[in-house]
């Protein structure tokens, strides 16, 4: 089974472009979130009555992403986000938005934790950081559906403070990119010797 390694972070601050550079360096088999190409974000950002089949279907995408990647090939994983971050951070955050109903939250919560328990959390977390002002900034200039906002940041981050609190320190690398380059070679260079030293 191979190696899994997921970037977490709040809205905007860069887990995609990290995981782009990343396999432009290295040869990794990567899975991305697909805004576009599911079937109720866009509904969901237009109609609150889609969030639940937004999460269930973000949760279900990110168990079936999971499983290819440790099967598919060789490579290492790699994640742009993750399971983990669509419960703990955005499914969370809707809730605590009001855009979830706590039977609804529930649904999503037993669904996550039937998939993780039959199936290994990452081997590694990457979590990315960046000040108020980037996140902003980077939000405002992505042309995507964005339901979380520059204004969740700090809440957001909270719930992340508390779902890797649990998790071994080993097992998560803390990067600040606010002064990364587009290339973002700084912080996939930091990754890169990780990997090598703990796979």
């Amino acid at each position: 089974m191979n190696k899994l390694i997921s970037v977490v972070g709040v809205s905007g601050v860069g887990k995609t472009a990290l995981v782009q550079a990343l396999a432009k360096a290295y040869p990794v088999a990567t899975a991305f979130e697909q805004h576009a190409e599911r079937p109720f974000q866009a509904l969901f950002k237009q109609d609150k009555r889609y969030a639940l089949a937004n999460q269930i279907d973000y949760l279900l995408l990110r168990a079936q992403q999971e499983k290819d990647l440790r099967r598919a090939s060789s490579q290492i994983g790699l994640m742009d986000g993750g399971l983990d971050l669509d419960f703990h951070g955005f499914t969370r955050l809707f809730l605590r938005r009001g855009l979830l109903a706590e039977s609804e939250f529930d649904l999503c919560r037993r669904l996550y934790t039937l998939i993780r328990d039959t199936s290994p959390p990452p081997e590694l977390i990457v979590r990315l950081v960046a000040d108020d002002e980037t996140v902003a900034d980077r939000v405002l200039s992505r042309k995507r559906i964005n339901i979380a906002s520059a204004e969740d940041t700090a809440l957001f981050n909270s719930f992340l403070d508390e779902w890797l609190a649990d998790i071994p320190s080993n097992q998560v690398l803390t990067l600040d990119v606010s002064n990364e380059s587009v290339t973002y070679k700084k912080s996939a260079n930091i990754i890169l010797e990780c990997m090598e030293r703990i796979f």
